[in-house]
């Protein structure tokens, strides 16, 4: 989502995010994953006093901040959501030049070791976004069968060792409930070994909780053709994904559904033209980006445009 090197909030791919935007002084744009504000800043110092910014997260903590900082801005508005509910705020309804969809676990989610998304140092295993509602990690993992947890492991992990891991979880938890972070990332790591030089071993796993944890591939798959809907004809929509299982679900949006196949005989169906239509390639952040803010080196970038209307 966004990186950050001691107290500096480094915003990934910020100038790829404004062009892609395109931003007008009196432009109308949401931020679905405001963070700690990097982008945003950098989405207002580009509005004029006509200009409207919607800014919205799921997590709390974003909200405060966002409130703290933003809430004397007569440009902005402030929403506590998934983003995938954008089309249930009246303000976004009312049609958007841009949308900026930052996905992922930000950085001071992923650095404060009390939210359990690392295993780099020891804490509760809850991974949540927003703590208030849902299921933690360690409590699906102590309700969860063996096939379960093992094909949440393979499918948001792409882990191929997922029943191995999940058979270890399920033999554990007859002892007790894992709670932790440590005591998990150490349960795979004994389970699997040291596989990949420079790679932890629950590397895997801890993705693909996370991902299940905050239905973040649903989320996304419900945001897109709200975010499609809500743009006016000739907005843009910014998406920065940080693995294929993202991009792949972005790229495909843009693209366009692919038409069902056509029995011999019968007329081909009518497909309808895609929402959007892309602007340019993929983009991914230059080596000078990524030496300053190492998270940006897995982040790719894409860009799509919803086309005029055409007249009837």
């Amino acid at each position: 989502m966004t990186g950050s090197l001691g107290l500096m909030h480094i915003p990934v791919m910020r100038d790829a995010v404004l062009a892609g935007l395109a931003v007008k002084p009196d432009g109308c744009y949401l931020d679905g994953t405001f963070g700690r504000g990097g982008h945003a800043r950098a989405i207002l110092e580009r509005l004029g006093p006509a200009g409207c910014l919607l800014l919205m997260d799921r997590d709390p903590q974003a909200i405060a901040c966002a409130e703290r900082e933003f809430a004397g801005d007569p440009r902005i508005r402030i929403r506590h959501a998934n983003f995938s509910e954008l089309g249930q705020w009246d303000a976004a309804r009312a049609g958007l030049d841009g949308i900026l969809l930052d996905l992922g676990v930000s950085s001071p989610q992923l650095d404060d070791a009390r939210r359990g998304f690392s295993f780099q140092a020891d804490a509760p295993l809850d991974m949540r976004m927003d703590p208030s509602t849902g299921a933690s990690a360690a409590e699906f993992l102590a309700h969860a069968d063996e096939r379960e947890i093992a094909d949440v492991l393979f499918r948001y992990g792409e882990e191929r060792m997922s029943r191995r891991i999940a058979r270890a979880i399920v033999a554990r938890r007859t002892e007790a409930p894992i709670r932790g972070t440590r005591e998990l990332a150490e349960l795979v790591e004994r389970t699997l070994g040291r596989r990949e030089r420079n790679k932890h071993p629950a590397t895997r796993t801890f993705q693909a909780l996370r991902l299940k944890v905050n239905d973040e591939l649903g989320s996304l798959e419900r945001v897109l053709p709200a975010a499609a809907a809500a743009l006016k004809p000739g907005g843009r929509l910014v998406v920065i994904s940080f693995h294929s299982l993202e991009d792949r679900i972005v790229k495909h949006f843009i693209r366009g559904a692919m038409p069902a196949p056509v029995r011999r005989g019968l007329p081909p169906p009518e497909v309808a033209a895609p929402p959007l239509r892309a602007v340019g390639r993929k983009l991914v952040a230059d080596s000078a980006e990524v030496a300053r803010n190492p998270r940006a080196r897995s982040a790719v970038l894409r860009v799509a445009e919803k086309p005029a209307e055409r007249p009837t």
